[in-house]
């Protein structure tokens, strides 16, 4: 393709941000689908367009099909100094490409945990186990756990109500999504989990009675709360006197794009903010830690747990 043709495709911003992925890590259509936000017919069909001007190849590994760059896309002459003009500037982030830089270390971060994935280095090979888990991890140190009432506040797809439903003497999921909730009743139904009960309300009006749980999980919910103060002040109302509130959710961030692509509230917490939060809430012996982080990751998950008091 000469260096006017190439310039007409590159014309295309979507086109622009999906070469810069590549510029970064092979990726099949699915993780470019979720690093770009864009549906995977439209990425499929960027694609298509790049493979054919010879800019990106396809390579199948392990059932899937990874694209990167073409190792000699810039070819010579005109098109050649086009195209490292175009490198250079993947260098210079924008708002955009700051977003699809924190969805590409969510991707490294799900294939970081993948068993599949756990052979790019002799250490990973060594802490390859067959049998090794995180599901079997969590229902191990469920059994730990005495007989419990549990409830899920903002359960999503439903994945952590049903491995706790595996060790609880039941679960109580809330979400204010129907939708998300159909689909998660047809996933418990699907595994045969029967000590759920799937209830739509809001964080900070809680569909639970008073005293009525022994444990109140907020996971990644509590950014989508407009009050927290509030939704950790119901968490309170529903425990038992003794029981635990446990929370996962994301330390203080700029990543302001979440908002419009994933709903959040709040950008994180600061990890003040947050354990007074829970003090507020009426919590005692307020605890938190660093739950995860990765080098280069942007988002940093903070743990924190409390106690309603006697």
């Amino acid at each position: 393709m000469a260096a006017a043709g190439l310039m007409r495709l590159l014309g295309d911003n979507t086109r622009l941000r999906l070469l810069r992925a590549l510029s970064l890590e092979a990726l099949n259509v699915s993780e470019l689908t979720a690093v770009l936000g864009l549906a995977q017919s439209g990425v499929s069909r960027h694609l298509g367009l790049l493979r054919d001007a010879g800019l990106v190849t396809e390579d199948r590994t392990g059932g899937f099909s990874y694209y990167r760059l073409e190792p000699d896309a810039g070819g010579n002459g005109e098109r050649a100094a086009l195209w490292s003009w175009l490198q250079s500037n993947f260098a210079h982030p924008t708002a955009a490409t700051r977003a699809d830089d924190a969805r590409l270390e969510e991707v490294r971060r799900v294939r970081k945990e993948s068993f599949r994935q756990h052979r790019s280095s002799d250490d990973e090979r060594r802490q390859m186990v067959p049998g090794r888990s995180w599901a079997a991890w969590s229902r191990a140190l469920g059994l730990l756990q005495p007989a419990a009432d549990v409830a899920d506040l903002g359960c999503g797809e439903g994945y952590l109500a049903i491995e706790m439903a595996q060790w609880a003497r039941r679960v109580m999921a809330v979400d204010r999504s129907a939708d998300v909730l159909d689909g998660a009743r047809d996933l418990a139904k699907r595994r045969r989990i029967r000590n759920i009960t799937w209830k739509r309300g809001d964080l900070e009006r809680l569909p639970i009675d008073d005293d009525s749980v022994d444990l109140a999980l907020l996971s990644q919910a509590l950014h989508h709360a407009e009050h927290p103060d509030q939704a950790l002040a119901e968490a309170h109302r529903i425990l038992r006197p003794g029981g635990r509130v446990l929370i996962l959710d994301l330390r203080a961030h700029d990543h302001a794009w979440v908002r419009e692509k994933l709903g959040d509230r709040w950008l994180g917490f600061e990890d003040e903010q947050l354990a007074a939060l829970i003090k507020g809430a009426g919590f005692q012996d307020v605890t938190l830690r660093v739950g995860a982080r990765r080098t280069g990751d942007p988002f940093t998950v903070l743990i924190a747990a409390g106690t309603k008091g006697t």
